[in-house]
């Protein structure tokens, strides 16, 4: 999927976008170019629409050529898909712009206040993926009004979620990570800003204002898988990167008769238990989409929790078996430019997300 041309200009860009902590200009012009942060967008609004699994192929395949790139467009894309939740003038308005880019936080750390006439929100959120080039911000916040919480029949706080164009937000450049450099993943925070009451909206698809069947995709499983196929692009690179190295010191005849045989054997078990798994991933991407196409909402319910519990269980090992293979790559591995210290860092940094984490 993925040209020879746009993998050398994310290959070559990878290094001076982790010197710069945010993506280097050219992976920025190619992610515009070719729609990358409008991959879940509908036409309707110039966007791509891309299937469930085309645009899942497309996230993987980049991941294996940087992982840091593809988290960025990975987050970005995946909150510019809030656009089948907004009114679609306002949405129209909004996407038809060539640079559009949307991202921020999924936790509710702050508050909107109804007034009678506006929302103001307050507070501040973490982790923001590509806030560098964000033109708007998105958040979850606890909702009062008049200043009184609004709570469910439940009596639970009620959250809604919001976006707030980026001449209203204060970005605090927070993001030190030793992985994951270039997703420039900082901190934001709002006092007192006032937003209209179509700035909110619902990640529900009884929510939705767009007849693109992703819409019917519950928030939550189309977040796990977006996010659980950077893990398997990064860790599908790592595998290769060891099996590379593993091939090289082969040539050298005392670590062929001391460590060969041994060490590819369990590089092959672990290659073998991924490619069935990965394999599992794509094949409930499939039955998902077709679910959808059909209308068949019920019968997606057992595919979403096998999702669920499979993605915390395939990072967790991904994590684990990295863990196992790196002390097997020697002090090459370990320094900062080669790029299977990247990936390894990246990989890490990744599975600290609490979306998919294991533990």
């Amino acid at each position: 999927m993925l040209t020879p041309e746009q993998i050398l200009i994310i290959k070559e860009s990878q290094a001076e976008a982790i010197k710069m902590k945010s993506l280097a200009p050219a992976t920025l012009k190619l992610a515009y170019e070719n729609q990358w942060f409008n991959l879940w967008v509908p036409k309707v609004y110039d966007g791509l629409e891309a299937s469930l699994v085309e645009g899942l192929t497309l996230l993987e395949e980049l991941a294996y050529v940087d992982g840091g790139y593809t988290w960025t467009v990975t987050l970005c894309s995946g909150a510019n898909m809030f656009a089948g939740f907004l009114e679609p003038s306002l949405a129209k308005g909004i996407f038809s712009q060539p640079t559009v880019c949307w991202g921020g936080s999924g936790r509710a750390a702050g508050t909107a206040n109804w007034d009678g006439e506006h929302y103001i929100l307050s507070g501040e959120w973490q982790y923001a993926t590509g806030a560098p080039h964000l033109t708007h911000f998105t958040l979850n916040a606890n909702l009062l009004d008049q200043g009184v919480p609004v709570l469910n029949e439940d009596g639970e706080q009620v959250v809604s979620s919001f976006f707030v164009p980026r001449d209203q937000v204060l970005i605090h450049y927070d993001w030190t990570s030793f992985g994951l450099e270039c997703t420039a993943s900082h901190s934001f925070s709002l006092q007192n800003i006032k937003v209209a009451k179509n700035n909110a909206f619902l990640l529900d698809p009884a929510a939705k204002k767009s007849d693109s069947p992703l819409f019917d995709i519950p928030f939550m499983p189309f977040a796990e898988i977006t996010l659980l196929v950077n893990y398997v692009g990064m860790f599908r690179r790592f595998l290769d990167l060891v099996e590379k190295y593993f091939f090289e010191k082969s040539k050298d005849p005392n670590w062929a008769s001391q460590y060969s045989k041994e060490r590819f054997k369990l590089l092959d078990t672990i290659q073998t238990d991924f490619n069935a798994r990965r394999e599992h991933v794509f094949a409930l991407a499939k039955t998902i989409w077709a679910n959808v196409i059909a209308s068949n909402f019920e019968g997606n319910n057992g595919p979403y929790e096998d999702l669920a519990s499979f993605s915390r269980a395939f990072v967790k090992d991904m994590r684990l078996q990295v863990v196992e293979l790196f002390p097997l790559l020697g002090i090459r591995a370990s320094q900062a430019e080669q790029e299977i210290n990247i990936v390894f860092r990246n990989i890490f940094t990744a599975s600290q997300h609490s979306l998919l984490n294991g533990r």
